[in-house]
């Protein structure tokens, strides 16, 4: 499909199946991530790609557990507010079981890094929208980022002193009767666009 075919129809995949997401497809995905634009072409955002069952399980747990520890106040951002709810219920499962994490960390203090981080993982997204496969941004590690049990652990995975997880995305294939990501073009109701002087 064209590019920009390719963009509109790009949707957020929040069940996935159990399939295991092929090499080449994954390492596809991951290479179009590392070249995503980058302030200053400073390179910075470091891949961390999490595939291992147990590992993925044990972040479910430690989310689960740090976000269940937290107040609710009337102004909680509502993504945070349900991710919140749904773990003090005990069923809290922020990936949405897809095989595949990838983290995007980058450097504490750098100004663009959740600019980079966020390139990155849109990058990502269109080649797995090209690839058959379902992708879905995720903040919750984000969320988390300040918190010494999580930032403890995202260590033991290979982050760095002096990063932290500005972004990350779910990646797997769709579990949809065709086995596809879900694709139509939804009709814009917001983004204005001011045009100013003539092309």
């Amino acid at each position: 499909m064209d590019a920009l075919t390719l963009i509109k129809t790009r949707h957020s995949t929040r069940k996935f199946s159990d399939k295991p997401v092929e090499k080449e497809k994954l390492e596809q995905v991951i290479e179009a991530g590392r070249f995503a634009p980058s302030g200053g072409n400073n390179q910075t955002t470091h891949f961390i790609v999490i595939q291992d069952k147990s590992v993925l399980s044990e972040l479910v747990r430690i989310t689960r557990e740090e976000f269940a520890k937290m107040n609710l106040k009337p102004d909680t951002y509502a993504s945070l507010a349900t991710s919140i709810k749904l773990s003090k219920k005990g069923t809290y499962v922020f990936h949405y079981n897809a095989p595949v994490l990838i983290l995007t960390a980058n450097r504490i203090g750098y100004d663009n890094n959740m600019a980079d981080c966020s390139c990155a993982v849109e990058n990502m997204m269109l080649m797995a929208n090209a690839l058959d496969l379902g992708s879905c941004w995720i903040n919750q590690i984000n969320w988390l980022n300040s918190n010494p049990v999580m930032v403890a652990y995202l260590k033991t995975l290979g982050m760095q002193d002096g990063e932290t997880v500005y972004v990350s995305m779910a990646l797997g294939y769709p579990d949809s009767p065709d086995g596809l990501p879900l694709r139509r073009i939804v009709e814009r109701k917001g983004n204005p666009v001011t045009y100013v002087g003539e092309a």
